[in-house]
């Protein structure tokens, strides 16, 4: 399954939210990857979402596939979109 979004993370942030992003795709056991228009990269990979640099306004498309694909989808798309920030 996937969705797309628009990325909106808190402006403040440099290299953190990719470090929480990859927690959290990390926390399912499914394959999760994040999609723009030239590049595909594994959400669990640090090095591949810093690669990609995502910036505020961009169109991503998140997809998850596995045992645990909604909740996984959720919470990514959820911290990617701003809607969801865990506590600093």
């Amino acid at each position: 399954m996937q969705k797309s979004i628009q990325v909106q993370l808190p402006s403040d942030a440099d290299a953190r939210p990719v470090a929480m992003l990859v927690q959290i795709a990390s926390q399912y056991e499914s394959k999760v990857y994040l999609a723009t228009e030239n590049k595909t990269i594994n959400a669990k990979s640090i090095m591949g979402v810093m690669s990609m640099a995502l910036n505020n306004g961009d169109t991503v498309t998140v997809s998850a596939t596995g045992p645990d694909e909604e909740a996984a989808l959720t919470n990514v798309t959820g911290y990617l979109s701003g809607e969801q920030h865990h506590g600093h």
